[in-house]
């Protein structure tokens, strides 16, 4: 039997591709491994593909020492994902002997298998990759909704790598995540390039989308993945809607990445937003969905940055407090307009992603600080070794300290004993229903109660 291992770079997204092209080998009888090529593994395995990403340089150039790397092993090699598809001349120069396989081409990864040849399968296809998904026994499921994007932001390598929108259909996506729930997954990632983008190509949206897959039969969470601000104004009654009724299989959670908190950059940046607008949408659903998480993504440095628009960033951080902020320092992208522009010197970018690290590092300590002494039902999707750690219905990270008794996909009651700007840690009190991290239930209300009432008087939660 032909062996496969599939290591895995980047996103979410590609996560899902890796999960599919996993599939697909698997229905052709191949045996599949996933994880992270080691030199003790060199007789073990028939073919390594690995699933490339290409967002950051410093991510490209692991990817690409690794390729060399592998090049030398007299083993078969096949280059996936947005490294594949955006830059293949790079892999092509890293690991010559390799075949290279676009991400729309994923589901014709058995030709590359079952023959001898090198070969190249390239460029744009449609495929409903949801419905190339196969049952697993998984607590965690990623499932794609769509392909590509809207927009045209000067700083992105990813659209040249996986083109224009393309949303997957409705009745396959729902399909998928049945058969997941069915087969025991407890969180379902709904995973694109750009989630908010999600149908705007086949006339619906995200909140249509999870609204229906909120009223499929199973015990399971369901988290959206990056959704692009420009788009949440169209739809955002309903998604909060979605969010509020009762029995809602939603974590109330948001990655809405804003960029930069300079008007001045985000035009230049080609974002279809203002601060301002991206600050209202941040306080309605503050508003709107109680406790909900906003994450939030920030490029220091990009060329038209200058110590006004790093100062607005750092105000704009400052006021809205994000529950969780990503901090990337820019580069040059081969295919992205911005690299066009006169760069700055890598000592001032240094200097700002240092300091709003640390400025990032200190909110979320505060945040967090503020659940310690209360209980809150967390939903477990890892374990490691002795410990296990999981997300509340927030999709905050609590880490549990002992893992005795509590399997993965087990709700427990988290007692929240300390934090640190990267999660919470808690003791597991006892096992819950699974139905008490959905919206609205009895059990979360209570908990929801006695936090309140451990709040000093005129004390605001954000």
């Amino acid at each position: 039997m032909t062996r496969v291992l599939i290591e895995t770079h980047g996103c979410t997204l590609n996560q899902s591709d890796s999960d599919i092209i996993g599939a697909v080998l698997k229905s052709n009888g191949v045996e599949v491994e996933y994880g992270k090529y080691k030199s003790a593994m060199n007789d073990k395995y028939d073919y390594l593909v690995m699933n490339t990403c290409t967002v950051k340089k410093q991510t490209e150039q692991r990817i690409t020492d690794r390729l060399q790397r592998f090049s030398g092993l007299g083993k078969r090699l096949i280059v996936a994902g947005c490294m594949a598809s955006a830059n293949p001349d790079i892999v092509r120069t890293a690991a010559p002997d390799a075949s290279i396989l676009s991400t729309s081409k994923i589901s014709s990864i058995n030709e590359l298998i079952s023959s001898d040849l090198r070969q190249e399968l390239l460029g744009y296809s449609k495929v409903q990759k949801p419905a190339l998904l196969r049952p697993v026994r998984s607590t965690i499921a990623r499932i794609p909704v769509s392909e590509g994007c809207l927009s045209a932001c000067t700083f992105c390598e990813t659209k040249s790598a996986r083109g224009p929108i393309s949303s997957f259909e409705e009745k396959t996506i729902l399909k998928a995540i049945s058969m997941c729930a069915a087969s025991g997954s407890k969180e379902i990632e709904l995973t694109s390039q750009d989630t908010g983008a999600y149908g705007a190509d086949t006339k619906t949206d995200i909140s249509e989308l999870v609204s229906k897959a909120s009223e499929i039969k199973g015990d399971f969470m369901m988290r959206i993945g990056m959704l692009n601000p420009e788009h949440l104004h169209k739809y955002i009654d309903n998604l909060i809607r979605v969010f509020n009724e009762p029995g809602s299989k939603l974590f109330r959670f948001l990655h809405l990445p804003v960029q930069s908190g300079s008007n001045s950059v985000l035009m230049d940046m080609k974002r279809r937003y203002t601060i301002e607008e991206y600050a209202l949408l941040v306080k309605e659903l503050r508003c709107r969905v109680s406790g909900i998480s906003i994450a939030t993504d920030v490029i220091v440095g990009y060329p038209a940055e200058t110590e006004e628009a790093y100062a607005e960033t750092r105000s704009m951080i400052a006021d809205l407090k994000p529950t969780i902020t990503n901090i990337s320092k820019f580069s040059r992208r081969p295919h992205a307009s911005a690299s066009k522009l006169r760069q700055l010197h890598n000592d001032v970018i240094k200097r700002r992603s240092t300091e709003l690290s640390r400025m990032v590092r200190l909110l979320q300590q505060q945040e967090y600080a503020k659940h310690v002494g209360s209980s809150l039902p967390v939903l477990v999707t890892e374990r490691a070794g002795t410990t296990a750690s999981g997300r509340d219905a927030n999709y905050r990270p609590v880490g549990l300290i002992s893992a005795a008794g509590i399997n993965t996909g087990d709700v427990v009651e988290a007692k929240i004993l300390r934090s640190s700007y990267a999660c919470l840690v808690a003791e597991a009190t006892r096992t819950l229903p699974f139905d008490s991290m959905l919206s609205g239930s009895m059990m979360q209300l209570h908990l929801q109660k006695a936090v309140s009432q451990t709040q000093p008087a005129g004390s605001e939660r954000t």
